[in-house]
């Protein structure tokens, strides 16, 4: 789920939706460039733009609740035009799904992998949860580890109702930053310690990330905080 700026092109059906938060319209599009390859023919067939568009709110919503930014001044915008969309297409890298600004790319081959009947939706929105994230979250303007925002996206997928059971466990990896499932346990064990902790490190971090918000936050540099955090979940000899 790596994140790649792409040119956006929408040769294809157009769908857009808005939804009013406060005083600010969010709009919401989908759009199949790949109708004509297997995985965007499956798309199509099983999960679909109205989907699509129907879940994209939600889960927009569902971000900012988690994240605790109950107002526009709190939330990430692109301005001058706020609009996330969602595009099907092909990616060249292997990715099931990429951001890039504040569009979410969606692979088209990796449809093709989704589990059969309604598994293809419920794997496609935890994607998009993840990937949804990413546009969101705060990321010190590019200064916070790429481990770490990866994790932040997976947290939200792990607490959200799409997470895959059995994807992560607590206390796997081998470095906090580690990214995806091992850092979005490491933070779900930080929530353990100090309620409202995840959220309120993405806070911080609107601006810029200094390894001091762990000591700010818990009392402790994130090395120890780790080290204990693995002896929790140690398999005995």
């Amino acid at each position: 789920m790596a994140t790649k700026t792409h040119n956006l092109s929408l040769p294809c059906l157009l769908i857009a939706l808005s939804l009013l938060q406060g005083t600010l319209a969010i709009r919401f599009a989908a759009v199949n460039n790949a109708s004509s390859t297997p995985g965007g023919q499956r798309f199509d067939r099983d999960i679909g733009i109205a989907y699509t568009l129907k879940t994209m709110p939600g889960i927009a919503s569902f971000i900012w609740k988690t994240f605790g930014q109950p107002s526009e001044g709190d939330r990430r915008h692109y301005y001058p035009k706020d609009e996330v969309t969602t595009i099907i297409q092909d990616l060249q890298d292997g990715a099931l799904g990429e951001t890039g600004d504040n569009n979410v790319y969606m692979s088209a081959k990796g449809i093709e992998t989704y589990p059969p009947g309604d598994g293809a939706r419920f794997m496609f929105t935890s994607i998009l949860y993840h990937e949804m994230t990413h546009i969101f979250q705060w990321s010190g303007k590019g200064t916070a580890p790429g481990g770490l925002t990866e994790g932040m996206a997976d947290y939200i997928v792990l607490k959200s109702p799409f997470y895959v059971e059995g994807y992560s466990t607590p206390g796997q990896g081998e470095k906090w930053d580690e990214g995806y499932g091992t850092t979005s346990r490491f933070l779900e064990y930080c929530d353990s310690l100090r309620e409202g902790f995840t959220p309120e490190l993405n806070r911080m971090m609107r601006e810029v990330y200094l390894p001091e918000y762990w000591n700010q936050l818990l009392g402790k540099d994130v090395d120890q905080v780790w080290r204990e955090y693995k002896a929790k979940y140690a398999k005995p000899n």
